[in-house]
């Protein structure tokens, strides 16, 4: 059932167009943004739905009622409102302030408080956390508390549509969390209807149904955001540029605007090299790095600064080995938040460094290799579990460009199947099964790019930084197996 119909209305603040026949419809229950920058007709728009200005273009209709035949108390049973900024309430408590949402459902002159309105306040004041200072005056909670006060006092009101403008305003992240969850859980429980205006777009994303996207007060965009909000569309409508990616636990898209730097100098001409400790041979770059890995620390996309490969010996045991290298890091006082850990039984003296610095783009790899655990991936299931058995191949790639998220993936792609293409070659077997190994069980990748310059849309073996990685990966896997093999030979 639609909760709220607007009809192509207009508005004019003298000679300005602010609202130019914007008309979308919000269904019971719905969680329904509205998106713009500054001026764009967002406040205006809630303020004519709440009747806070005259309607003089278009219509509105509330529950099948036309806005400009509700009288005020009419209204007030049907929609509450949360306004941008509330001045504060001198000489209330919170409990008091709150109470006032139940004037709508109070008749007479003289109205008695009845067990229906203590509960509805009751209910409010715990719904946004504020249980604990029902009592406390309202000039002395901080912003954050006071939005929540007034956000209580429109919930006690038992409205069916709430509309709010920037809700989380003045809010920590603890308090803009507990509140959209709980007007998420209100509209899916009870039905309630939530039109809110947004300025955050991650967070417009992750919790309503639909947004309006408004832009000098025309309608931009209208629908899901997953629809509707893309890179393109926001780009024009706020005029910056903006990076969409995938939440990593809800299946809505986040984003984030991109800062603009002056150009920084390539980190691979700038001399990148690896170093050695006594155990681990380290990257360390000068500028953070675009990252994604298998790494023990460090896996998944990151920044890091610090790319760190540790010797650990045959009888290594551990039951929490990444935290356990966590510590490593923090001992050796490497920045444990930007830093991508690998573990190896190789001797880390036998790493192989290549680069090739072409005139389009660079590319870098470090190797260390040991395949006594080589196993063919098609028939791992036929091993024994927990055998221990030394090896691993650790990659890394540096890139110096920039990479989307695809070439990312499939530089990874490339990478594993040059180096697998070298264990062919050195017919490098999987002992128990007989087969050609295709890798080790502890292998671990990692890509990483500058993010300046270039940008490479693919890195698959059909484009030319394909064609790089590969070739890079294949020659310093054969090199550094063979390190491994003649420092077997001396021991």
């Amino acid at each position: 059932m639609t909760m709220l119909d607007v009809r192509a209305i207009s508005h004019r603040y003298g000679q300005k167009q602010v609202l130019d026949g914007v008309t979308f419809s919000v269904e019971k229950g719905e969680i329904f943004g509205i998106l713009g920058p500054n001026g764009s007709g967002k406040t205006t728009l809630l303020k004519l739905i709440s009747k806070e200005l005259p309607l003089t273009s278009g219509e509105i209709v509330i529950d099948g009622r036309p806005l400009m035949a509700l009288s005020a108390k009419q209204w007030a049973r049907l929609a509450a409102v949360l306004p941008q900024t509330v001045e504060t309430a001198h000489g209330y408590t919170v409990k008091e302030m709150v109470a006032l949402g139940r004037y709508a459902h109070q008749h007479g002159l003289f109205p008695t408080w009845t067990t229906e309105d203590e509960t509805a306040v009751q209910q409010a004041l715990a719904a946004v956390g504020l249980a604990g200072k029902i009592d406390e005056p309202l000039e002395r909670l901080s912003g954050g508390e006071r939005q929540r006060a007034y956000l209580a006092r429109a919930l006690a009101q038992e409205p069916q549509l709430l509309l709010l403008d920037e809700p989380t305003n003045h809010m920590d992240m603890s308090g803009q969390v507990r509140l959209l969850n709980q007007l998420a859980r209100a509209a899916h429980a009870r039905g309630l209807t939530v039109v809110a205006v947004f300025h955050d777009m991650s967070v417009a994303s992750l919790y309503c149904d639909r947004v309006l996207v408004l832009k000098e007060g025309k309608t931009a965009a209208l629908g899901a955001p997953a629809d509707v909000m893309t890179p393109g569309l926001l780009n024009e409508v706020f005029a910056v540029p903006v990076v969409r990616q995938a939440h990593p636990a809800a299946a809505k898209p986040v984003f984030s605007f991109v800062p603009q730097h002056k150009c920084e100098e390539t980190l691979l001409t700038g001399g990148l090299r690896p170093s050695f400790l006594d155990d681990a041979v380290v990257l360390a770059a000068r500028q953070p790095l675009r990252v994604l890995s298998s790494a023990l620390v460090g896996a998944g996309f990151q920044w890091a600064t610090h790319f760190v490969n540790r010797h650990v010996g045959l009888d290594y045991d551990c039951r929490d080995a990444e935290e356990e290298m966590r510590r490593y890091l923090e001992r050796h006082r490497f920045p444990v938040a930007r830093t991508v850990g690998m573990m190896t039984a190789v001797d880390v003296r036998d790493a192989v460094w290549r680069r090739e610095n072409g005139e389009a783009f660079s590319v870098s790899v470090l190797a260390t290799a040991g395949v006594g655990n080589a196993v063919d991936a098609a028939r791992a299931w036929q091993h024994q579990p927990l055998a221990v058995k030394p090896g691993t191949i650790n990659l890394i790639i540096v890139i110096d460009g920039t990479l989307t998220e695809a070439a990312f993936v499939q530089a990874v792609m490339t990478a594993t199947e040059a180096k697998t293409k070298a264990l062919a070659d050195r017919l490098i077997g999987d002992r128990e099964t007989g087969t050609i190994a295709t890798g080790t069980s502890t292998d671990s990748v990692a890509v990483a790019a500058t993010q300046t310059g270039r940008v490479f849309a693919y890195a698959g073996t059909a484009t030319e930084l394909g064609r790089e990685i590969g070739r890079l990966v294949y020659e310093a896997t054969v090199e550094a197996l063979d390190r491994w093999e003649k420092r077997g030979k001396r021991r």
